[in-house]
């Protein structure tokens, strides 16, 4: 799962190695993000290590109840009506400037939508 915040950029998946310890791996390109992360929402969120060889540079371990009651708060506290000028005030124009290529592309899919639909495989209900 991403996560694209006004403070950081997650992505969030379970690991072979999380499921038994009922965890998840919090990752990101930017240190900072995953402190502010810890900072804000998620005490629990395990030492973070840096790994250069590997997609996301930046990751730590939490329980995943924890996850979920993090993003939680986080959308409680939302407070502003533009996303992208908040992430500008908060943590400045390149990572706005970043944030809006993302904004971009996924424009792109909402201009093409009928053309990008497949229909979900093994879906549920029917």
């Amino acid at each position: 799962m991403w996560i694209v915040t006004s403070f950081g950029f997650f992505s969030v998946v379970q690991k072979p190695q999380d499921a038994a310890a009922g965890v998840l791996t919090v990752r990101a390109r930017v240190r900072r993000d995953l402190e502010e992360l810890r900072a804000r929402y998620l005490p629990e969120l395990g030492d973070v290590v840096e790994s250069r060889g590997t997609d996301y540079r930046y990751r730590g371990r939490a329980p995943r109840a924890a996850v979920a009651e993090a993003l939680r708060r986080a959308t409680l506290d939302v407070r502003y009506d533009n996303f992208k000028d908040e992430v500008d005030a908060a943590q400045g124009s390149a990572r706005h400037e970043a944030y809006l290529g993302v904004w971009g592309d996924l424009l792109a899919l909402q201009r093409e939508e009928q053309m990008m639909w497949r229909p979900a495989r093994g879906g549920r209900g029917g």
